[in-house]
């Protein structure tokens, strides 16, 4: 199967509530790579790769976010640029 990249950014209480966490753990669970970091304003950028079906569920999942989360929106658009990552890692912030 062919994978792809989206670039997502995912607005409202999506910081200091563990939504990193449970996003690498859906990643894994889904076999996305990529990462996912926390950006000044406030906002979390993720990175993923994966099939389209595999994205389509993340994009579902993330409405939901973390227990403690509660998510605005969540915008993503298909890359072009393919980067092959080899894990789905969390990064500092921005």
């Amino acid at each position: 199967m062919d994978k792809i990249n989206y670039s997502i950014m995912v607005t409202g209480k999506v910081q200091d509530v563990w939504f990193r966490k449970y996003t690498k753990d859906k990643a894994d669970e889904l076999g996305i790579t990529g990462y996912v970091q926390n950006e000044f304003d406030r906002t979390v950028f993720i990175s993923a790769e994966g099939t389209e079906k595999s994205l389509d569920k993340f994009i579902d999942w993330l409405y939901e976010g973390s227990p403690l989360s509660r998510v605005r929106e969540v915008i993503y658009d298909n890359c072009i640029d393919f980067q092959g990552y080899i894990e789905f890692e969390i990064r500092k912030d921005a």
